[in-house]
């Protein structure tokens, strides 16, 4: 084994200078003033947080009924409420009744302890009317444009604020490990380097300099930790995840939001290793609150306390669930629609299983989040501050978002851009609805009220109407998600027939979480079954998908002439999609993930080398089949302009474990149109005591270039990039040669 330079990274509160645990002293004894006035039960009730809809009067949808306001706020002294009054979706105006309702009632306290609201925030202010709302979080990472997501968060924060709350539920910091996971398209892909660059700009645009101003809110880390990761794909079931893994690649990724300053963080509602997490006083206290210093509020997810008894069976009934998650370090329960955790932690606290220290922990972390925001101060916004709610420059900004993110993954013959003057045929079931461009969490939980909400916005149908004409587009659903008829198939190949170009829209249903479950990758079979019908004409398709995963297409992939992934890419999105086909915007998304080929075939693209098997490591007399061949690889991502890469160059060739290593490489655009690219740098470490990956990202920087322009791009590696975690737990760098790789150019260099 080579030698093992330095422990060079130690999880401690230096290590990481982490801006959220800077102290306020003027705050800090606020809080203490105040915490010293509490009783017990007010304590406990800071830690309580309650779905609004119970405070409903029976038969009346979103109308509040006053004697179940008061019974929360004055005897469970409920310090926070969440989630989106019926019908769902209301105005800002509805939201400021809804809100000055609350406060008004906190107001009657004994302490006028404000009441802190949280909302799922998910792609821009998704539970207010008329509110921005821009892609879904797996195609904002296609973008590789921070800039543009942090811009994306602070539009959100800002029409969030506009609806009275001060606090979302957001990022999606999760590290899907299985493709077919049903919230795949919260997160930022399957990489680590990304995810996390990601993940800290949406943390600084929600939060700002001042996350106590009226345009900034409250972020959510989620969901901590492991939760994409289930052994089935399937949501909320168990992890196996090694310790070593866990570290290197999961915790990376919070601790870059923590050191942006995210303010608080929900828990995974999955166990690893047989510990679901809200019991695991190690994940959450000694490594989360301990090590990395964390010290904001700790949230479960929806009923999560409850199901340690329900179903992870850890707990033998709910009083002893809320004492093993309280010990754990949770300090706010998602009851979140009863008392049962008021009661039974009121309960363990005066019977002195439940130390009062555990409590007044989690109680200051709660009234430090509340002063930060300015509650004390103002709990519902003035209308009249948020001039810019809904409006064309924000619009714009979730325009520009889908247009850098849908990710042009084949071009065969340059069928793309398509001409204006040839008519089409648009098919498919995603072709002409509001819900396959936004997805879930849009509207509702669901999503499926969509076309109602956003009825003014453009479907995919509606866009390609616009830009070249209806008469120059015909249209056919050919198939709905689940079912097909051989009559309607049959009637959409005859319609092709008249037409010169065919743009089939697949993918998904709206879906998240547990309804989100699939048992099968493939594309349902009515979608395939219509795709090759199609391919049989020998007119060119262009193939439209809008997925919040990658649903495989290697059944009828090969009959395409070109592949165009839109992700979900909000309410702006078919309009992106249809200036892209025609050319209007240059497309330069890249996948932030593997798009696999096989269901059982799922290896990331920074795969252990043995997953990857070269020709000449076949024995001769066998026949092998390919072991790596995901359809599409991450960081594909077309032009309709080309990019020539040169002069790669290191400013050194050997490094010491103390030094940085600077890159440059030149870019040119060789083609005839100005374009946009992400420079992606990939490093390699080529001997290691831990089997190596076969690269992975470390750098990228997405730049714009006129036809004929060249730049150059430079990055600097530091000693962090060179490091792995070992099987002690120590994030470790060993000597030896590294590769650097951008594009088709390599370099190497040598740690001493």
């Amino acid at each position: 084994m080579r030698l093992k330079i330095a422990l060079l990274l130690i999880f401690s509160f230096l290590a990481f200078g982490v801006r959220s645990q800077n102290t306020n002293p003027e705050i800090d004894k606020k809080v203490a003033e105040l915490l010293s006035k509490m009783s017990t039960e007010e304590k406990i009730g800071q830690m309580t947080q309650i779905t609004v809809t119970s405070f409903e009067a029976k038969g009346k949808p979103g109308e509040f009924d006053i004697a179940k306001l008061n019974e929360a706020i004055q005897k469970y002294h409920v310090g926070s409420i969440l989630n989106v009054p019926n019908p769902g979706a209301p105005t800002i105006k509805r939201w400021n009744e809804v809100v000055t309702a609350i406060s008004n009632e906190a107001n009657k306290s004994r302490l006028k302890i404000p009441v802190l609201y949280g909302i799922d925030a998910i792609h821009g202010s998704s539970y207010t009317a008329g509110a921005t709302l821009f892609p879904q979080q797996i195609g904002m990472a296609a973008t590789f444009n921070t800039d543009i997501v942090k811009k994306g968060a602070k539009i959100s924060a800002y029409e969030t604020r506009a609806s009275s709350i001060p606090w979302v539920f957001s990022p999606d910091l999760d590290l899907p490990r299985n493709p077919a996971w049903s919230r795949l398209w919260e997160s930022f892909g399957e990489d680590v380097y990304l995810s996390a660059r990601m993940g800290e700009a949406m943390v600084k645009g929600f939060e700002g300099s001042d996350v106590g101003s009226k345009y900034n809110v409250a972020s959510c880390m989620k969901h901590y930790i492991g939760y994409g990761s289930t052994t089935t794909g399937k949501d909320r079931t168990p992890s196996i995840i090694p310790e070593r893994v866990l570290r290197q690649f999961d915790l990376t990724i919070y601790q870059a939001a923590i050191k942006a300053g995210a303010k608080s963080v929900m828990v995974s509602s999955g166990e690893i290793n047989g510990t679901p997490i809200h019991a695991s006083k190690y994940l959450i206290t000694d490594v989360l609150k301990k090590e990395l210093g964390f010290q904001g509020v700790v949230v479960t997810d929806w009923k999560d306390i409850i199901y340690l008894y329900t179903r992870h069976k850890v707990a033998e009934n709910n009083r002893e669930a809320v004492k093993l998650s309280v010990m754990a370090g949770i300090d706010m329960s998602m009851v979140p629609e009863d008392y049962t955790f008021y009661v039974d932690l009121l309960d363990l606290v005066n019977k002195g299983e439940v130390p009062m220290s555990r409590i007044d922990d989690a109680v200051t972390r709660i009234l430090k989040m509340k002063f930060e925001l300015n509650l004390f101060q103002t709990t519902v916004a003035n209308l009249k501050d948020y001039p810019k709610f809904g409006s064309p420059e924000f619009i714009d900004a979730a325009y520009n978002a889908a247009a850098e993110s849908i990710t042009l993954l084949k071009n065969n013959n340059a069928v793309l851009p398509l001409n204006r003057n040839e008519k089409v045929l648009l098919t498919g079931p995603t072709a002409n609805s509001m819900k396959y461009l936004n997805g879930g969490w849009s509207y509702n939980w669901q999503g499926e009220n969509s076309d109602t909400y956003a009825a003014d916005k453009m479907t995919i149908l509606e866009a390609l109407q616009n830009e070249i004409g209806k008469e120059n587009v015909l249209y056919t659903p050919g198939a709905d998600l689940a079912n097909f008829n051989d009559a309607e198939i049959a009637r959409t190949v005859e319609m092709a027939k008249g037409v010169s170009k065919i743009i089939l829209c697949l993918g998904e249903k709206n879906y998240t979480e547990t309804p989100g479950d699939i048992s099968n990758l493939y594309i349902t079979a009515s979608q395939s079954k219509l795709a090759l019908a199609l391919s049989k004409l020998n007119i060119p398709i262009v193939l439209v998908l809008n997925e919040g995963r990658p649903r495989l297409i290697s059944d009828f992939e090969d009959n395409m002439s070109a592949v165009v992934q839109c992700y979900l890419p909000g309410n702006e999105g078919a309009r992106a999609l249809a200036d892209i086909l025609y050319g209007d915007v240059n497309p330069s998304g890249r996948l932030p993930y593997n798009y696999p080929r096989y269901p059982n075939s799922l290896e990331k693209y920074n795969r252990k080398y043995t997953e990857s098997l070269g020709d000449d490591e076949q024995n001769n007399d066998a026949k092998y089949e390919k072991s790596y061949s995901p359809q599409f690889e991450f960081g594909t991502g077309l032009s309709y302009t080309t990019f020539e890469y040169s002069n790669l160059k290191i400013d050194k060739t050997e490094i010491s474990n103390s030094d940085d290593l600077k890159v440059t490489v030149d870019v040119k655009n060789t083609g005839k149109v100005s374009g946009k690219v992400s420079v992606l740098l990939y490093l390699s470490d080529k001997v290691a005591s831990i089997t190596p990956e076969v690269k992975a990202l470390k750098r990228f920087e997405k730049i714009n270039l006129a036809s004929g322009e060249s730049k150059t791009v430079s990055f600097t590696l530091n000693q962090k990039d060179l490091q792995f975690v070992n099987n002690d737990l120590k994030w470790i760098s060993e000597n030896g040669t590294f590769k650097i790789q951008i594009e088709g150019l390599t370099k190497e260099f040598i740690l001493k």
